[in-house]
């Protein structure tokens, strides 16, 4: 049972991330900001650094698998999400190898994460033709509100997810020996 929380809590992620800007306070809306929630992102960032362990992937994984979930609820070319996620959670799980986990790690992962993530996902679209939004006002009116508001969102579910997975992975490691 205890197998299907990850997957469980990345689905409802992937729900939730439709009605976020619905959440949002109409201030923000209105004005010119745009704000991405990448919540599925942030924890699969949680999964990396406090799951995996040094010769698992998980992370990567469902990164795929839920990055292609949001390419085809949400987006209108597939691949992009699922490309993106997974390189960028494999980058960032050979970072942490190097580091301790804890929360200024998190928070510096998370900021290098979620700016690389975006802005590969900016790079595909205007490639592509999807967008057309000068690089000045991609980073201004884009790129810094989705860092700070997923940065929030990072440091709100901090205490709830951390030890939840480490105790997770503790349980995985003594049931594979």
């Amino acid at each position: 049972m205890k197998r299907l929380y990850l997957p469980l809590i990345l689905f409802v992620f992937v729900i939730l991330e439709g009605v976020a800007i619905e959440l949002l306070p109409p201030s923000f809306v209105i004005n010119d900001l745009l704000i991405i929630p990448h919540w599925v992102f942030v924890f699969l960032l949680y999964m990396a650094i406090f799951y995996d362990n040094d010769r698992t992937y998980f992370s990567v994984l469902y990164g795929a698998i839920f990055g292609m979930m949001i390419d085809i609820v949400y987006t209108g070319i597939l691949g992009v999400y699922m490309f993106a996620y997974a390189f960028i959670i494999y980058i960032v799980s050979g970072i942490r190898k190097l580091l301790h986990g804890n929360i200024y790690v998190m928070i510096l992962l998370g900021i290098f994460g979620i700016s690389l993530t975006d802005f590969a996902i900016f790079l595909i679209y205007s490639v592509v033709g999807l967008t057309n939004m000068m690089l000045a006002d991609y980073l201004l009116y884009r790129l810094l509100p989705t860092v700070i508001a997923n940065l929030l969102f990072l440091l709100v579910l901090y205490p709830f997810t951390k030890n939840r997975l480490l105790k997770w992975q503790d349980e995985q490691i003594s049931k594979n020996r």
